[in-house]
């Protein structure tokens, strides 16, 4: 038998009996919760023996450019289905979440990836810091803001460090 998707819809129903008014939006292939809900939908949904969902595979953030979404894709290993858990956060200059480091430890790196690359900050994070990119680097890369985009330079970071001299408009 293979692995099962697990319907965002199914997962909405089952979420608003347990934590009524958590659930902000659910479609078949994931379902959003409010952002202040995260950690204690995260232990649900790993706690439940119905679920299991006690791998956290990917946590990843996604600019749409009036709001940021935090994506988070759930397994259990014991059941074999997956889920797709969102939350959206409107603030964009500094947008927080809180961090479910506690809940999937594999969490740690992720949160720091996307703290350091897209600027979201995880509230309770036990140590965020920037994973790539050097303390004092000027913003974060993967905004769709940053000004380091495609045909613009940076002040003072003309190109990155061990990165050739840029020739002409192009980097080719």
């Amino acid at each position: 038998m293979g692995t099962r998707l697990l319907s965002g819809l199914e997962l909405a129903h089952r979420l608003e009996r347990v934590m009524p008014g958590v659930v902000v939006e659910a479609v078949p292939e994931w379902v959003e919760v409010s952002p202040q809900a995260v950690v204690d939908v995260g232990r649900f949904l790993r706690d439940d023996p119905e679920l299991e969902m006690n791998f956290l595979s990917c946590l990843t953030a996604v600019d749409l450019l009036d709001h940021f979404e935090v994506v988070y894709h759930l397994q259990s290993l014991r059941h074999n289905h997956l889920m797709v858990l969102k939350a959206k956060l409107w603030e964009r200059e500094s947008p927080e979440l809180p961090s479910v480091a506690s809940v999937w430890p594999g969490a740690h790196l992720q949160e720091r990836e996307a703290y350091d690359l897209m600027g979201i900050r995880f509230r309770g994070h036990p140590d965020l810091r920037r994973l790539f990119l050097w303390e004092g680097f000027p913003g974060h890369p993967l905004r769709k803001d940053w000004l380091g985009m495609p045909g613009q330079r940076m002040p003072g970071l003309e190109t990155f460090p061990g990165e050739p001299e840029w020739r002409g408009e192009g980097r080719g």
